[in-house]
C-alpha cells in the first residue's frame, strides 16, 4: 500500500526522541530531539510532532543549551 509507505517515510523523517521531561506547577514540558535539533514542547506540541508535523510547521524555536 503506497499510502502506508508514504506515511511510514514521513514518520521516519521526523523521529521524535524525548530527552527530558519536566512536571511543575501542574504543567508538563518535554525536551525533544527532532532531526538533530532540541526543542522544549508542551503535551499538545509533543503529540503534534509525534503525528508527523515538523518543528518548522509548528514554528518551534530550538532550545537554548542548558
Amino acid at each position: 500500500n503506497s499510502k502506508r509507505a508514504s506515511v511510514r517515510k514521513a514518520l521516519d523523517r521526523h523521529k521524535v526522541y524525548i530527552t527530558a521531561q519536566s512536571f511543575s506547577a501542574g504543567s508538563y514540558q518535554a525536551r525533544v530531539l527532532v532531526d538533530g535539533e532540541a526543542y522544549w514542547v508542551d503535551e499538545f506540541r509533543l503529540s503534534q510532532l509525534q503525528q508527523g508535523l515538523s518543528p518548522a510547521e509548528l514554528e518551534l524555536t530550538p532550545a537554548a543549551d542548558d
